[in-house]
């Protein structure tokens, strides 16, 4: 059998030789023959949920043990872990070697708690459906409509303002606090105001939002980069703002 990482050894091959092996792996090699390496590419193959390479003491692999889902075919995972061990690392392993376990309830911790930190971090508690501006009938005022939704509910708000910049930026976060205000009844969102600010040669919308829930009130603030329209940014920033605060009181 072929070692992971094999070393070369002076002074001939006899028993005294072998024998004079250490059985645990020097201080200054904790790994000589590569075990982590190995069980870590086995652990990264398709339906592998955790790795073991047992080695002996001059490094040839004795067995190879690995967990998988139930929807993986043993005889496919021994194939996959032969070809990469082979390819990655050089290493024939005999396929007898090879033990598969499979289960489909258990989950390494650290593989559980990777996937609810990504499952978290992709949630967003309120969602932004859409954003309209169109010309009022007043001369030189605008509507801005905005649509958000939330747990399957949908809510939209329109607001009239002056066209200018800064008063289209305003009526895009007054409606977007409104339809917050109509999508949790529970709690009271208003605006406090909206503007544009310049930092790092960019320009942002920053917002501050009054979010009050049982007796508790918060000023709430967000900002967003102004990239596609100020009116969007300034829907995003209250978002920005309110969504984490959205999520405390599911």
């Amino acid at each position: 059998m072929t070692p992971l990482n094999p070393t070369e050894t002076q002074g001939g091959g006899g028993a005294e030789a072998r024998d004079a092996l250490p059985v645990t792996p020097a201080a200054q090699a904790p790994d000589p023959w590569g075990v982590k390496r190995a069980e870590n590419l086995i652990a990264g193959l398709t339906g592998v949920l955790s790795a073991r390479v047992v080695v002996t003491p001059l490094g040839e692999v004795s067995e190879i043990h690995v967990l998988t889902t139930s929807d993986m075919q043993p005889k496919q995972v021994v194939r996959n872990i032969e070809s990469a061990l082979m390819a990655q690392l050089g290493v024939k392993i005999d396929h007898r070697k090879i033990s598969v376990a499979q289960t489909a309830d258990v989950r390494p911790i650290e593989q559980m708690q990777e996937e609810a930190v990504r499952t978290r971090a992709k949630k967003r508690v309120v969602i932004f459906q859409g954003l309209e501006v169109r010309p009022s009938e007043r001369p030189q005022r605008v509507l801005i409509r905005v649509k958000l939704s939330f747990e399957g509910r949908d809510a939209e708000s329109e607001e009239q303002g002056t066209d200018t910049v800064r008063n289209r930026v305003e009526a895009a976060a007054r409606a977007a606090s409104l339809c917050l205000d109509e999508l949790l009844p529970d709690n009271s969102v208003a605006l406090e105001g909206a503007q544009i600010i310049e930092a790092f040669d960019r320009k942002f919308v920053l917002v501050a939002v009054h979010g009050l829930g049982g007796r508790e009130a918060q000023l709430l603030t967000g900002t967003c980069e102004i990239k596609e329209s100020p009116e969007r940014s300034s829907v995003l920033a209250v978002l920005d703002a309110t969504n984490r605060w959205a999520d405390a009181r599911r």
